[in-house]
């Protein structure tokens, strides 16, 4: 997109000097100093806010690294609880039918999703505040849609948006569900930490907490995989956004409302849905959530299959009848960056 230009501009040659009338640099020594602020408080800005996130998050590992440190074999259990969601990612990942993604920004995207969590956990309790004088199911509703659904997708897109969509690596619609899942299984071990050391740190050393180790890690490892589809889900829209500007906004928008809804019916339904099935069926509560946290993660996990699948076709289809060449992606004007 050509930058738009004054009437001036427009009209004058290239021997009239448009300083200060319809065209600016740094010339004078205000104008140097109000740069150099600038730059001083948009890095300064940025500086601080990395600076606290980074130390809300190590505040919030602080006490999974303590477990680990008095009872080693904890770290297996922390380990364990993602690697479903792991195994979920690598398969998203290896789906990508197109270029391979750089490890480095498949790890940069993961740690800035453990960054960004922080924020969801801290408007997660403001909002869980505001929300409580209302009755509990009303106000259990609302939270879950309008508070940890669109918070918590916003902010795993947010750590693809920031870096990875940026890079010329992005350079298919499908990288999109890649890096958002790979932000939702960094999403997903935070979480699973501070879950699992939240319960531990409660209980006395010995068999006791062996057992409620191996319970909680379990429950966690069968939640983690839903991170991983909701935000790749949230991401191949993100991709699609990145190579059609003129529509990004609303793409972006879609992604993230159909994210949100299948994330805050999996939280509003996981304790009613169970507890109905064993009270009406011959199974027990366990057996009841297991299985429904499984098949609610099959249906969405089917939805993002589609997706994915019907872009492999076309991928495939297209280059039996098209020269490699012709379908490399062209330069988007959606990043501001780019421009």
């Amino acid at each position: 997109m050509t930058p738009q230009r004054d009437p001036v501009e427009r009209s004058a040659d290239d021997s009239v000097d448009l300083y200060d009338v319809s065209t600016w640099e740094p010339r004078s020594a205000v104008d140097r100093l109000a740069a150099l602020l600038y730059a001083g408080i948009s890095y300064g800005l940025r500086t601080v806010v990395l600076l606290a996130t980074l130390a809300i998050t190590l505040s919030l590992l602080a006490t999974p690294a303590v477990l680990v440190v008095d009872e080693p074999f904890l770290g297996a259990f922390f380990g364990l609880s993602v690697v479903p969601a792991l195994a979920l990612a690598a398969y998203i990942w290896y789906a990508d039918i197109t270029t391979s993604e750089p490890l480095k920004l498949l790890v940069a995207t993961f740690f800035l999703a453990i960054l960004f969590a922080t924020f969801a956990g801290i408007v997660n309790e403001i909002g869980r505040y505001l929300l409580s004088p209302l009755p509990a199911a009303i106000g259990s509703l609302l939270f879950f849609y309008l508070i940890v659904g669109p918070i918590e997708e916003g902010v795993k897109l947010l750590a693809v948006r920031v870096l990875a969509f940026r890079s010329a690596s992005f350079d298919a619609v499908i990288d999109g569900a890649v890096y958002g899942a790979v932000a939702g299984l960094g999403f997903a071990a935070i979480e699973n930490a501070i879950y699992i050391s939240g319960t531990l740190s409660e209980l006395d050393s010995g068999m006791g907490l062996f057992t409620a180790a191996t319970g909680i890690a379990t429950v966690r490892a069968l939640v983690g995989p839903g991170h991983v589809i909701y935000s790749a889900i949230a991401g191949y829209y993100l991709g699609l956004a990145k190579f059609n500007p003129e529509y990004a906004g609303p793409l972006v928008v879609k992604g993230l409302l159909v994210a949100s809804i299948i994330h805050a019916t999996y939280n509003a339904t996981v304790q009613l849905v169970p507890s109905l099935v064993a009270e009406f069926y011959p199974v027990g509560p366990d057996i009841a959530f297991v299985g429904y946290v499984i098949l609610y993660d099959l249906l969405a996990g089917f939805y993002l299959y589609r997706k994915i699948s019907r872009y492999r076709r076309t991928y495939s289809d297209v280059r039996m009848t098209a020269d490699v060449d012709d379908i490399r992606p062209e330069r988007t004007e959606f990043d501001p960056s780019q421009r």
